[in-house]
C-alpha cells in the first residue's frame, strides 16, 4: 500500500524588507504525523521565493496530494477562494485542510467563500491525527473534536475542544529535512539580519497573561521543553545544518526563570559560541540584571521588548498589566551590553484617550530602545478586543478588510479620539523617537549589519507619514 500522501504549504508573500522564516508550525506536524502513519510529506513556502498561487496548486497535484494542508495569517486568507478552487478541480479527492492562525481566529467562517473541507484552529499534532484516523482509517469526522467542517447543509463546529500536547518534549524535533533550511539564510530571518547560519525555534508554548489583542494559538498553560531538550536540539541543528544563531519564538521564554538559567547554563557548554535572537520578545518586567547578564553569556544579540502601551490604565484594560517602571530599568540595562533593543508599541485601544497616547508615546521615547515599531491595534475575531468593540462599535468592524495587509499599515480606529489625532500621534511617536542623535548613534553602534540600514530608509519614510496618505 503506498504511503499517504499530504502536501502541506504556508500562504503568504514576501513584502518590502519582510523576511522569511521556516514555518515551524506545519513542521511541528509533519515531524509528529509521520511518526504515527506511512506518510511521504513535501512542505512548501510561499513566502521564501514569493512563488505563484497557480504553483502551488501545481506542485500540489504534481505530488499527487491525498491531503493539502494550507496555513497561512489572516492578511494572506485572500488567497484561498482561488487556491481551494483550483485544488478541488485538479485532486477532486483531496482533503483540503486549512490551520494556522487564520483558522483559530476565524474559526467556522474561515471556511466561508472557499472550498475547503475542514479548519483546524489553534494546535495541530493532536488534532491533524485524529482527522487522518477518522479520515482514512475508518473513522468518523464528525467525531475529531473542536474542528470546523463543510457538509451538504453547510458548515458545522465539532463539539468539545482542540486537544494539547500536555508534554511537548515529547514531540519529535520539527522536520527540517523537508525543508531547505540555508535557503532561509539568504533572506532576513524574523530578525531583520541577512545571512545568518540560524535555526528557530520553541522553547515553550502558550502564556498564562490575559492580553485581550491575543489568540492564543497555544492556550493559556505554559507548557516548556526541558533545558536538556533545548541543548539537544541546538546540538542537532549546529552538527546536521552548522547553524550558528538561533532565533526564539517563544512569546515569554523567561516566565520560567529557573529554567531559564539551566538553558542558559547548558548553552554555555557548547563547543562554539552561538547568538540568541528573540524576535517576539521576552517579558520585561520578570526579568533583572543577573537573568539579563544570563542571558548576555549565553550570546543575547538582539531583542524585541514588547511594551504595547506607556499608560497603566490601558496596561491594565489590555490585561498585560506591564511594569512600565521595570520595563524602562530592564530595556536600558539590556541596551547597555549594546545588544539590539527593539519596541512594541500599540495605540488605539478601545477607551484609549489623547492622555493615553501621550503616554505611550512619552514613555517609548524616553526609553533606550534602540528601534520601536508602532502599530494601531487591529481587532481580529476569537479574542477578547474584539468581542469589546463589538459590543461599543460594532458600526467600525463593518468595514475592516484584514486581506493583503501589512500589520503595520492597517488604519482602522477603535479608541476614543478621531482618525486625525490617533495617527498624528503615531507620526509624532514616530519622529520623537527616532530624530534623536543618540539613538542614531546607538543605532548605527549597535546593529549587527549596520552596512544594512539603507534599505530600512524608505520604512522609516512610510511610518513619519502614516496615516497621511
Amino acid at each position: 500500500m503506498r504511503p499517504l500522501k499530504i502536501f502541506l504549504a504556508s500562504l503568504g508573500f514576501r513584502k518590502s524588507v519582510l523576511g522569511a522564516t521556516p514555518p515551524l508550525g506545519i513542521m511541528y506536524v509533519a515531524a509528529y504525523i509521520r511518526q504515527k502513519f506511512n506518510v511521504e510529506i513535501r512542505i512548501i513556502n510561499q513566502k521564501l521565493n514569493n512563488i505563484s498561487d497557480d504553483e502551488i496548486v501545481k506542485q500540489a497535484e504534481e505530488f499527487e496530494a491525498d491531503v493539502v494542508g494550507l496555513s497561512m495569517l489572516t492578511t494572506n486568507a485572500y488567497s484561498l477562494p482561488y487556491i481551494t478552487r483550483n485544488l478541488k478541480a485538479t485532486l477532486p479527492a483531496a482533503l483540503v485542510v486549512l490551520g494556522g492562525p487564520h483558522a483559530s481566529a476565524f474559526g467556522k467562517k474561515s471556511l466561508e467563500d472557499n472550498l475547503a473541507d475542514v479548519a483546524v484552529p489553534y494546535e495541530g499534532e493532536l488534532t491533524f491525527e485524529a482527522l487522518i484516523n477518522a479520515y482514512f482509517e475508518g473513522g468518523d469526522i464528525s467525531e475529531v473534536p473542536g474542528i470546523f467542517r463543510r457538509t451538504e447543509d453547510g458548515i458545522v463546529a465539532n463539539p468539545g475542544v482542540i486537544p494539547l500536547v500536555e508534554d511537548i518534549d515529547t514531540l519529535p524535533f520539527p522536520a527540517y529535512d523537508l525543508i531547505d533550511l540555508k535557503a532561509y539564510w539568504k533572506v532576513n530571518a524574523m530578525t531583520p539580519i541577512m545571512h545568518m547560519k540560524y535555526a528557530p525555534l520553541f522553547s515553550s508554548r502558550g502564556c498564562p497573561f490575559k492580553c485581550i489583542y491575543c489568540h492564543r494559538i497555544f492556550g493559556d498553560r505554559f507548557r516548556v521543553h526541558s533545558a536538556q531538550r533545548i541543548f539537544e536540539e541546538m546540538k542537532f541543528y549546529i552538527k546536521r545544518y552548522g547553524a550558528d544563531s538561533f532565533e526564539i519564538y517563544d512569546d515569554i521564554f523567561n516566565h520560567d526563570r529557573k529554567r531559564m538559567f539551566e538553558v542558559c547554563g547548558l548553552i554555555g557548554k557548547l563547543e562554539n559560541k552561538v547568538k540568541l535572537f528573540f524576535p517576539n520578545g521576552l517579558r520585561m518586567d520578570e526579568l533583572n540584571k543577573n537573568s539579563i547578564d544570563s542571558l548576555a553569556d549565553a550570546g543575547m544579540r538582539y531583542c524585541a521588548c514588547p511594551l504595547e502601551s506607556g499608560s497603566p490604565r490601558i496596561q491594565k484594560f489590555m490585561g498585560k498589566r506591564l511594569d512600565i517602571q521595570k520595563y524602562l530599568e530592564n530595556v536600558e540595562y539590556i541596551a547597555s551590553k549594546k545588544i539590539f533593543t527593539q519596541g512594541f508599541v500599540m495605540m488605539g485601544f478601545p477607551s484609549e484617550t489623547e492622555e493615553d497616547l501621550k503616554q505611550t508615546m512619552d514613555v517609548a521615547c524616553q526609553s533606550r530602545l534602540h528601534v520601536a515599531t508602532v502599530f494601531i491595534l487591529t481587532p481580529f475575531p476569537n479574542t477578547e478586543v474584539y468581542d469589546i468593540v463589538l459590543k461599543r462599535h460594532p458600526e467600525k468592524l463593518r468595514n475592516i478588510c484584514y486581506d493583503d495587509k501589512e500589520y503595520l499599515n492597517m488604519k482602522h480606529n477603535f479608541s476614543d479620539v478621531s482618525d486625525g489625532m490617533l495617527f498624528y500621534y503615531q507620526r509624532k511617536a514616530n519622529r520623537n523617537f527616532y530624530l534623536n542623535a543618540n539613538r542614531v548613534f546607538r543605532i548605527l553602534r549597535d546593529f549587527p549589519q549596520t552596512h544594512r540600514l539603507p534599505t530600512y530608509i524608505p520604512e522609516f519614510f512610510k511610518r513619519i507619514s502614516q496615516g497621511i496618505y
